[in-house]
Protein backbone atom coordinates (compact mmCIF):
# COMPACT_ATOMS: atom_id res chain seq x y z
CA UNK A 1 0.00 0.00 0.00
CA UNK A 2 1.17 3.59 -0.77
CA UNK A 3 2.39 5.99 2.00
CA UNK A 4 -0.01 8.75 2.61
CA UNK A 5 2.22 12.00 2.38
CA UNK A 6 1.73 15.69 2.62
CA UNK A 7 3.28 18.88 1.77
CA UNK A 8 4.10 21.23 4.31
CA UNK A 9 4.78 24.48 2.26
CA UNK A 10 4.02 25.09 -1.39
CA UNK A 11 6.84 27.32 -2.45
CA UNK A 12 8.96 26.88 -5.59
CA UNK A 13 10.87 24.10 -4.15
CA UNK A 14 7.98 22.35 -3.33
CA UNK A 15 6.26 22.90 -6.94
CA UNK A 16 9.69 22.24 -9.04
CA UNK A 17 11.90 19.89 -7.01
CA UNK A 18 9.69 17.89 -4.92
CA UNK A 19 6.29 17.18 -6.28
CA UNK A 20 7.78 16.37 -9.93
CA UNK A 21 9.87 13.62 -7.66
CA UNK A 22 6.78 12.45 -5.66
CA UNK A 23 4.66 11.78 -8.75
CA UNK A 24 7.29 9.47 -10.08
CA UNK A 25 6.32 7.12 -7.84
CA UNK A 26 3.88 4.53 -7.33
CA UNK A 27 4.76 3.88 -3.66
CA UNK A 28 4.22 7.16 -2.34
CA UNK A 29 0.89 9.49 -2.79
CA UNK A 30 0.49 12.97 -1.99
CA UNK A 31 -2.70 13.70 -0.69
CA UNK A 32 -2.24 17.12 1.09
CA UNK A 33 -0.91 20.14 1.50
CA UNK A 34 -0.61 22.98 3.25
CA UNK A 35 0.46 26.90 3.45
CA UNK A 36 0.19 30.20 5.35
CA UNK A 37 -0.27 31.83 1.60
CA UNK A 38 -4.02 30.79 0.74
CA UNK A 39 -2.98 31.68 -2.95
CA UNK A 40 -0.72 28.89 -3.11
CA UNK A 41 -3.86 26.64 -3.25
CA UNK A 42 -4.46 27.57 -7.31
CA UNK A 43 -1.14 25.92 -7.48
CA UNK A 44 -2.37 22.85 -5.73
CA UNK A 45 -5.06 22.50 -7.67
CA UNK A 46 -3.44 23.01 -11.13
CA UNK A 47 -0.69 20.42 -10.57
CA UNK A 48 -2.64 17.96 -7.84
CA UNK A 49 -5.99 18.53 -8.78
CA UNK A 50 -7.04 15.52 -6.54
CA UNK A 51 -5.05 16.53 -3.58
CA UNK A 52 -6.93 17.73 -0.33
CA UNK A 53 -5.87 21.65 1.11
CA UNK A 54 -5.75 22.83 4.17
CA UNK A 55 -5.16 26.23 5.59
CA UNK A 56 -2.95 25.67 8.06
CA UNK A 57 -0.54 22.92 9.86
CA UNK A 58 -2.99 22.60 12.93
CA UNK A 59 -6.09 21.72 9.83
CA UNK A 60 -3.94 19.01 8.16
CA UNK A 61 -2.68 16.96 11.59
CA UNK A 62 -6.35 17.13 12.41
CA UNK A 63 -8.04 16.43 9.04
CA UNK A 64 -6.16 14.30 6.89
CA UNK A 65 -4.58 10.61 7.93
CA UNK A 66 -1.33 10.51 7.13
CA UNK A 67 2.11 8.47 7.30
CA UNK A 68 4.51 10.99 6.84
CA UNK A 69 4.55 15.63 5.99
CA UNK A 70 7.53 16.86 3.73
CA UNK A 71 8.68 20.07 5.02
CA UNK A 72 9.02 23.01 2.36
CA UNK A 73 8.56 26.02 4.90
CA UNK A 74 11.49 28.69 5.61
CA UNK A 75 14.33 27.30 7.92
CA UNK A 76 13.00 29.11 11.34
CA UNK A 77 9.63 27.24 10.89
CA UNK A 78 11.57 23.81 10.68
CA UNK A 79 11.59 22.83 14.31
CA UNK A 80 8.30 23.61 15.50
CA UNK A 81 6.41 21.68 12.15
CA UNK A 82 8.95 18.89 12.75
CA UNK A 83 7.91 18.14 16.30
CA UNK A 84 4.39 18.98 15.73
CA UNK A 85 4.27 16.06 12.93
CA UNK A 86 6.51 14.11 14.98
CA UNK A 87 3.91 14.44 18.33
CA UNK A 88 1.08 13.22 15.47
CA UNK A 89 2.97 10.02 15.00
CA UNK A 90 4.60 11.15 11.34
CA UNK A 91 7.57 10.46 9.48
CA UNK A 92 9.33 13.80 8.85
CA UNK A 93 11.19 14.01 5.30
CA UNK A 94 12.01 18.21 5.74
CA UNK A 95 14.21 20.42 3.88
CA UNK A 96 17.59 21.69 4.94
CA UNK A 97 18.80 23.28 7.27
CA UNK A 98 16.91 20.47 9.20
CA UNK A 99 16.92 23.52 11.84
CA UNK A 100 19.00 26.95 12.44
CA UNK A 101 20.40 25.77 16.50
CA UNK A 102 22.26 22.27 17.06
CA UNK A 103 20.71 22.42 20.61
CA UNK A 104 17.18 22.53 19.02
CA UNK A 105 17.72 18.88 17.42
CA UNK A 106 18.62 16.78 20.52
CA UNK A 107 14.74 16.97 21.82
CA UNK A 108 13.47 16.46 17.92
CA UNK A 109 16.05 13.36 17.69
CA UNK A 110 14.90 11.79 21.22
CA UNK A 111 11.04 12.11 20.15
CA UNK A 112 11.64 10.20 16.84
CA UNK A 113 13.48 7.40 18.57
CA UNK A 114 10.63 7.70 21.51
CA UNK A 115 8.13 7.95 18.94
CA UNK A 116 9.63 4.98 16.43
CA UNK A 117 9.65 7.85 13.15
CA UNK A 118 12.21 8.67 11.01
CA UNK A 119 13.20 12.10 10.87
CA UNK A 120 15.26 12.60 7.71
CA UNK A 121 16.53 15.78 5.63
CA UNK A 122 16.84 16.93 2.36
CA UNK A 123 20.95 16.53 0.93
CA UNK A 124 20.13 16.72 -2.84
CA UNK A 125 23.72 17.73 -3.54
CA UNK A 126 24.63 13.61 -2.60
CA UNK A 127 22.49 13.07 -5.64
CA UNK A 128 24.01 15.40 -8.23
CA UNK A 129 25.90 13.23 -10.82
CA UNK A 130 29.44 15.48 -10.34
CA UNK A 131 29.18 15.07 -6.34
CA UNK A 132 28.20 10.75 -7.21
CA UNK A 133 30.92 10.77 -9.60
CA UNK A 134 33.70 12.59 -7.04
CA UNK A 135 32.37 10.28 -4.82
CA UNK A 136 32.84 6.97 -6.77
CA UNK A 137 36.73 8.29 -7.91
CA UNK A 138 37.85 8.73 -3.97
CA UNK A 139 35.93 5.27 -3.08
CA UNK A 140 38.08 3.62 -5.92
CA UNK A 141 41.36 5.45 -4.66
CA UNK A 142 41.87 7.51 -7.91
CA UNK A 143 44.38 10.05 -6.39
CA UNK A 144 44.91 8.41 -2.60
CA UNK A 145 44.08 10.11 0.34
CA UNK A 146 42.83 13.45 0.08
CA UNK A 147 45.11 16.05 1.98
CA UNK A 148 43.50 18.61 0.79
CA UNK A 149 39.91 20.12 -0.77
CA UNK A 150 39.14 23.85 -1.57
CA UNK A 151 35.27 24.61 -2.95
CA UNK A 152 34.02 27.43 -4.42
CA UNK A 153 30.08 27.76 -4.76
CA UNK A 154 29.50 31.58 -6.47
CA UNK A 155 26.47 32.89 -7.09
CA UNK A 156 25.11 37.15 -8.03
CA UNK A 157 22.49 37.09 -5.35
CA UNK A 158 20.33 35.30 -3.35
CA UNK A 159 17.92 32.53 -5.12
CA UNK A 160 14.55 34.79 -5.61
CA UNK A 161 16.03 37.70 -4.54
CA UNK A 162 15.37 41.08 -6.78
CA UNK A 163 17.40 44.31 -5.64
CA UNK A 164 15.41 44.95 -2.98
CA UNK A 165 14.94 41.54 -1.52
CA UNK A 166 11.07 42.09 -0.58
CA UNK A 167 9.40 39.12 -0.16
CA UNK A 168 12.03 37.20 -0.03
CA UNK A 169 12.42 34.89 2.92
CA UNK A 170 16.46 34.10 2.38
CA UNK A 171 17.31 37.76 3.60
CA UNK A 172 15.38 37.82 6.42
CA UNK A 173 18.15 36.52 9.35
CA UNK A 174 14.65 36.63 11.38
CA UNK A 175 12.92 33.26 9.02
CA UNK A 176 16.00 32.19 7.19
CA UNK A 177 18.37 31.76 10.73
CA UNK A 178 21.45 33.50 8.74
CA UNK A 179 22.86 33.84 5.15
CA UNK A 180 24.65 32.64 2.48
CA UNK A 181 26.50 29.88 5.48
CA UNK A 182 22.87 28.65 6.19
CA UNK A 183 21.66 28.27 2.61
CA UNK A 184 24.86 27.43 0.40
CA UNK A 185 27.50 26.55 3.26
CA UNK A 186 25.07 23.87 4.74
CA UNK A 187 25.36 21.49 0.83
CA UNK A 188 29.35 22.82 1.05
CA UNK A 189 29.77 21.32 4.32
CA UNK A 190 27.83 17.97 4.30
CA UNK A 191 29.25 16.98 0.50
CA UNK A 192 33.06 18.09 1.82
CA UNK A 193 32.52 15.88 5.03
CA UNK A 194 31.33 13.05 3.23
CA UNK A 195 33.70 13.25 1.13
CA UNK A 196 36.93 13.01 3.33
CA UNK A 197 35.04 10.14 5.34
CA UNK A 198 34.78 11.87 8.65
CA UNK A 199 33.82 14.87 10.86
CA UNK A 200 36.39 17.31 11.06
CA UNK A 201 37.99 18.50 14.45
CA UNK A 202 38.47 22.12 14.13
CA UNK A 203 36.92 25.35 12.05
CA UNK A 204 37.31 28.28 11.94
CA UNK A 205 35.25 31.18 9.62
CA UNK A 206 34.89 34.85 8.80
CA UNK A 207 31.39 36.04 7.46
CA UNK A 208 31.05 39.08 5.71
CA UNK A 209 28.93 41.40 3.80
CA UNK A 210 31.08 42.07 0.64
CA UNK A 211 28.15 43.61 -1.49
CA UNK A 212 24.39 43.48 -0.82
CA UNK A 213 24.27 45.84 2.36
CA UNK A 214 21.17 46.43 2.23
CA UNK A 215 20.42 43.17 3.35
CA UNK A 216 20.76 42.40 7.06
CA UNK A 217 22.78 38.84 6.64
CA UNK A 218 26.60 37.89 5.14
CA UNK A 219 26.53 37.50 1.70
CA UNK A 220 29.93 35.85 1.79
CA UNK A 221 31.21 33.19 4.22
CA UNK A 222 34.81 31.54 4.19
CA UNK A 223 35.35 28.61 6.23
CA UNK A 224 38.31 26.89 7.21
CA UNK A 225 38.38 23.26 8.31
CA UNK A 226 40.93 20.80 10.16
CA UNK A 227 41.22 17.15 9.69
CA UNK A 228 44.17 14.96 11.30
CA UNK A 229 46.21 14.92 7.89
CA UNK A 230 44.13 17.02 5.65
CA UNK A 231 42.59 20.60 5.25
CA UNK A 232 39.68 22.56 3.67
CA UNK A 233 39.01 25.28 2.61
CA UNK A 234 34.90 26.79 1.44
CA UNK A 235 34.07 29.92 -0.24
CA UNK A 236 30.08 30.66 -0.14
CA UNK A 237 28.68 34.11 -1.91
CA UNK A 238 25.72 35.67 -2.76
CA UNK A 239 28.86 38.51 -4.24
CA UNK A 240 30.39 37.14 -6.94
CA UNK A 241 29.87 38.54 -10.80
CA UNK A 242 29.89 35.35 -12.17
CA UNK A 243 27.26 31.91 -11.13
CA UNK A 244 29.83 29.09 -11.23
CA UNK A 245 30.70 26.25 -8.75
CA UNK A 246 34.56 24.84 -8.38
CA UNK A 247 35.66 22.10 -6.67
CA UNK A 248 39.89 21.01 -5.86
CA UNK A 249 40.14 17.72 -4.47
CA UNK A 250 44.65 17.10 -3.46
CA UNK A 251 45.66 13.99 -2.85
CA UNK A 252 48.70 11.58 -2.04
CA UNK A 253 48.28 9.96 -6.00
CA UNK A 254 47.14 13.40 -7.86
CA UNK A 255 43.91 15.84 -7.79
CA UNK A 256 40.26 16.00 -8.86
CA UNK A 257 38.93 18.45 -10.40
CA UNK A 258 35.08 19.89 -10.52
CA UNK A 259 33.92 22.69 -12.78
CA UNK A 260 30.33 22.86 -12.81
CA UNK A 261 29.10 19.58 -14.75
CA UNK A 262 32.82 18.20 -15.36
CA UNK A 263 35.01 16.12 -13.34
CA UNK A 264 38.60 16.48 -13.54
CA UNK A 265 41.30 13.81 -12.66
CA UNK A 266 44.88 14.70 -12.82
CA UNK A 267 46.90 11.47 -11.48
CA UNK A 268 50.85 12.02 -10.42
CA UNK A 269 51.62 8.88 -12.07
CA UNK A 270 50.27 10.14 -15.71
CA UNK A 271 52.81 12.78 -16.43
CA UNK A 272 50.25 15.97 -16.17
CA UNK A 273 47.46 13.52 -18.38
CA UNK A 274 43.73 14.28 -17.55
CA UNK A 275 40.78 12.32 -17.81
CA UNK A 276 37.78 13.93 -18.41
CA UNK A 277 33.71 13.41 -17.11
CA UNK A 278 30.99 15.60 -18.39
CA UNK A 279 28.16 14.77 -15.69
CA UNK A 280 25.25 17.18 -16.33
CA UNK A 281 23.69 19.14 -15.14
CA UNK A 282 26.11 21.79 -13.64
CA UNK A 283 25.93 22.35 -9.79
CA UNK A 284 25.37 25.97 -10.70
CA UNK A 285 22.58 25.32 -13.17
CA UNK A 286 18.84 25.89 -11.18
CA UNK A 287 17.66 25.73 -7.72
CA UNK A 288 15.32 23.40 -7.53
CA UNK A 289 16.96 19.98 -8.91
CA UNK A 290 14.00 18.06 -9.26
CA UNK A 291 16.64 14.79 -10.49
CA UNK A 292 18.11 14.74 -7.27
CA UNK A 293 15.00 14.89 -5.24
CA UNK A 294 13.81 11.50 -6.41
CA UNK A 295 17.11 9.55 -4.96
CA UNK A 296 16.64 11.48 -1.49
CA UNK A 297 13.29 10.24 -1.77
CA UNK A 298 13.99 6.85 -1.92
CA UNK A 299 16.53 7.38 0.75
CA UNK A 300 13.60 8.74 3.01
CA UNK A 301 11.35 5.72 2.04
CA UNK A 302 13.76 3.11 2.25
CA UNK A 303 14.32 4.18 5.83
CA UNK A 304 10.56 3.97 6.60
CA UNK A 305 10.21 0.66 5.19
CA UNK A 306 13.11 -0.67 7.03
CA UNK A 307 15.12 -1.18 4.22
CA UNK A 308 17.28 0.98 4.36
CA UNK A 309 21.38 0.24 4.39
CA UNK A 310 22.61 3.30 6.17
CA UNK A 311 19.31 4.32 8.85
CA UNK A 312 20.53 7.05 10.84
CA UNK A 313 22.72 8.51 8.19
CA UNK A 314 20.91 11.89 7.12
CA UNK A 315 20.13 12.82 10.48
CA UNK A 316 23.56 12.52 11.60
CA UNK A 317 25.14 14.21 9.07
CA UNK A 318 22.32 17.36 9.75
CA UNK A 319 23.40 17.29 13.32
CA UNK A 320 27.57 17.67 11.98
CA UNK A 321 26.24 20.16 9.44
CA UNK A 322 24.49 22.62 12.72
CA UNK A 323 26.97 21.89 14.90
CA UNK A 324 29.75 23.52 12.17
CA UNK A 325 27.25 26.32 10.96
CA UNK A 326 26.87 27.82 15.01
CA UNK A 327 30.50 26.95 15.43
CA UNK A 328 31.29 28.96 11.72
CA UNK A 329 29.13 31.56 13.71
CA UNK A 330 30.92 32.07 16.60
CA UNK A 331 34.53 32.15 15.18
CA UNK A 332 33.59 34.83 12.97
CA UNK A 333 32.50 36.74 16.02
CA UNK A 334 35.46 35.61 17.75
CA UNK A 335 37.50 37.39 14.61
CA UNK A 336 38.14 33.49 12.50
CA UNK A 337 39.02 32.15 15.44
CA UNK A 338 40.01 27.99 14.62
CA UNK A 339 37.50 26.22 17.06
CA UNK A 340 37.14 23.00 18.50
CA UNK A 341 34.35 20.24 16.98
CA UNK A 342 32.93 18.47 20.18
CA UNK A 343 32.71 14.43 18.90
CA UNK A 344 29.50 13.69 18.89
CA UNK A 345 28.06 9.72 19.99
CA UNK A 346 27.38 7.40 17.96
CA UNK A 347 23.96 6.71 17.16
CA UNK A 348 22.20 3.33 18.27
CA UNK A 349 19.91 3.31 14.65
CA UNK A 350 23.17 2.15 13.03
CA UNK A 351 26.02 2.95 10.46
CA UNK A 352 26.18 6.42 8.71
CA UNK A 353 26.23 7.09 4.67
CA UNK A 354 29.98 6.79 4.97
CA UNK A 355 32.18 4.34 6.66
CA UNK A 356 34.10 6.67 9.56
CA UNK A 357 31.51 9.26 9.81
CA UNK A 358 30.11 9.30 12.95
CA UNK A 359 26.52 9.51 14.17
CA UNK A 360 25.17 11.02 16.67
CA UNK A 361 22.83 11.41 19.67
CA UNK A 362 23.22 15.17 19.27
CA UNK A 363 24.50 15.30 22.91
CA UNK A 364 27.98 16.23 22.16
CA UNK A 365 30.93 15.58 24.85
CA UNK A 366 32.37 19.03 25.16
CA UNK A 367 31.42 22.41 23.84
CA UNK A 368 33.87 24.83 22.38
CA UNK A 369 35.77 27.39 24.46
Amino acid sequence: MALRGALIGLGDVAVHGHLPGWLERRDVEIVAATDTRPARETELRCRLPQARWYPSADALWAGEPLDFVDICTPPETHAGLIEAALRHGLHVLCEKPLVCRPEDLAPLADLARARNRILHTVHNWHQAPVIRKVRGLLHRGAIGDVHRCLWQTLRTKPAGADETGTGNWRVDPAVAGGGVLMDHGWHALYVVQGWLGRAPTRIGARLETRRHTQWSIEDTATVRLEWPGATGEILVTWAADVRRNWVRLDGAGGSLRIEDDTVVASEAAAAGRERRWVCPPALSNGSYHPDWFGAVASEFVAEVSGTSPTPGASLAEAALCATLVALAQESSRRGGASLPVPELFPMAAGPSREEGIAGADFHGKERWA
